[in-house]
C-alpha cells in the first residue's frame, strides 16, 4: 500500500534537483553593468600671451635647415678662391722663369719658390679634406724661414717638402675618365704640376747629394699617396681580389726597377754598364734626352690606367697612387745640375709618350677580360661607366 505523501516527495526533490542545477548553470546573459560616475570635465588654462619681444624672436629665427651660410662658406663655395690661387702659382712661376733667366733681382727666386710651396700645400689640403688655412699658413712660415735665414738645411727641408706636396698634388688632382683621351688629358695635367714644383724645388736653391734626394723624395711621396688613398679606397678592406693583385704587380715593378738601377750602378760589370751608357748616349745625342725608366714603365701606365679604372671602381685608387713613380721624377729633375731644362723636358715628354703607349695596352686588357663583348656592349659599358667622384676643385674626403 503506497503512502499519499510519496508524490509530494518526488515532486519537492524534482523541484530541488532543478534549482540545483539552475544555480550551477552559468546564465548566457551579461550581467548588468553598474555605471560609473565619470569625473567632472576640468577646463585647460587658457595660454598665456607671448610678450611681443619673444614673439618677434621666434619669427625671426629661421629653422636649423634653413639657416644661411656664414660669409666665409659662401665664399669658399665661389670660384674666386681657385681664381686666387691660379693667380698666386701664375705669379710664382714668372719669378721662378725670371730667376731661370737671371732676370730680376736675387730674391725673386725664393718669393716666386715660397708662393707656389703655399699653393700648393693649401691646394692639397683642399682637396685631402684638412685645414687649408693652418696648412697654408705654415708651409708660408717655413718657405719663409728657409729663405730669410739663407740656412742651407732649411732650403733643402724646403725644397724636399715642394718636391713631396708637388708629386701628391699632382696626383690628387686628377679626375676619373671613361674614355683614353680624358686619361691623356689627365696625365699631361699631373705632369704640367710636378714640373712647376720641379721650378719651385730648384728655387729654394737646396744643397743635396742627388741620389739621396731622388730617393728620400720618392719615397716619402710614396707614404704620402698610400695615406690619401687608405682613406679614399675605403681601407685594405676595399682592395678586393683585383686590387691585391694589382698592389703586388705595382710594388714588385717599383722594387725590381729601383733595385737593378741602384745594382747597375753600384756592381754592374763595365761591358753591360758600357753598353747600356752607350744607348744612353745614343739616345741623348740623337734624340736630346733619355726617358726616365722608372716614369716611363711605372708612373704614367699608372696613372693612365687609374684615372681610366676610377670612373668604374673605386679600386682605381689604388693604382693611381703608383703615379707618383712618375710624378716624383717631375718633380725633382731638375735638381740634377748635370741636366739642362731642354733635355730634361725632352726626357719627360718621351717618358710621357712611351708610359702611355704601355698603359693604352694596359686599358685594352683589362677591359677585353672585363667589358662586353662587342662594340655595342663596349659603347654601353662606356656610358654607363660613371663613378661619382667631387670635382676637381674640391675636396675628395
Amino acid at each position: 500500500m503506497s503512502s499519499r505523501s510519496a508524490p509530494r516527495r518526488r515532486a519537492e526533490r524534482s523541484s530541488r534537483r532543478r534549482s540545483r542545477a539552475a544555480r550551477t548553470t552559468p546564465d548566457p546573459r551579461p550581467a548588468p553593468v553598474a555605471p560609473v560616475a565619470l569625473p567632472a570635465p576640468v577646463d585647460a588654462p587658457a595660454p598665456e600671451p607671448a610678450s611681443p619681444v619673444v614673439a618677434e624672436d621666434r619669427a625671426a629665427a629661421p629653422e636649423p635647415e634653413s639657416r644661411p651660410l656664414t660669409r666665409r662658406a659662401r665664399f669658399a663655395r665661389t670660384r674666386w678662391p681657385f681664381v686666387i690661387w691660379l693667380l698666386v702659382v701664375l705669379a710664382g712661376v714668372g719669378a721662378l722663369v725670371s730667376c731661370r733667366l737671371e732676370v730680376g733681382a736675387d730674391w725673386v727666386c725664393g718669393a716666386g719658390a715660397v708662393a707656389v710651396s703655399t699653393a700648393y700645400s693649401w691646394a692639397l689640403a683642399v682637396r685631402c679634406g684638412g685645414r687649408p688655412v693652418v696648412v697654408g699658413a705654415l708651409a708660408l712660415v717655413l718657405g719663409l724661414a728657409a729663405v730669410l735665414s739663407d740656412d742651407d738645411s732649411l732650403r733643402t727641408g724646403a725644397a724636399v717638402l715642394t718636391c713631396v706636396v708637388a708629386a701628391v698634388l699632382a696626383v690628387m688632382a686628377t679626375a676619373p675618365t671613361v674614355r683614353f683621351v680624358g686619361a691623356i688629358r689627365e696625365v699631361v695635367l699631373a705632369l704640367v704640376l710636378a714640373a712647376v714644383g720641379a721650378m719651385a724645388t730648384v728655387g729654394f736653391e737646396p744643397v743635396v747629394r742627388v741620389a739621396r734626394f731622388e730617393y728620400v723624395t720618392l719615397g716619402l711621396s710614396l707614404l704620402g699617396s698610400f695615406a690619401v688613398v687608405y682613406r679614399l679606397g675605403a681601407g685594405l678592406h676595399g682592395l678586393g681580389r683585383r686590387g691585391v693583385v694589382i698592389v703586388l704587380i705595382g710594388s714588385g715593378v717599383l722594387a725590381i726597377t729601383l733595385a737593378y738601377a741602384e745594382l747597375l750602378r753600384r756592381y754592374g760589370t763595365p761591358g753591360l754598364v758600357g753598353n747600356l751608357l752607350d744607348v744612353v748616349v745614343w739616345s741623348r745625342d740623337t734624340l736630346g734626352a733619355f726617358p726616365r725608366p722608372l716614369e716611363t714603365v711605372l708612373g704614367i701606365p699608372a696613372l693612365a690606367w687609374g684615372v681610366h679604372m676610377r670612373a668604374r671602381r673605386r679600386q682605381g685608387w689604388w693604382v693611381c697612387a703608383f703615379g707618383v713613380a712618375a710624378t716624383a721624377p717631375v718633380a725633382q729633375g731638375l735638381v740634377n745640375p748635370s741636366i739642362t731644362l731642354v733635355e730634361s723636358a725632352l726626357a719627360v715628354t718621351y717618358g710621357a709618350v712611351v708610359g702611355l703607349l704601355i698603359g693604352y695596352a694596359v686599358i685594352r686588357i683589362d677591359l677585353a677580360f672585363t667589358a662586353p663583348r662587342g662594340r655595342r656592349g663596349r659603347r654601353a659599358e662606356a656610358a654607363a661607366a660613371l663613378r661619382p667622384e667631387p670635382p676637381r676643385t674640391r675636396a675628395l674626403l
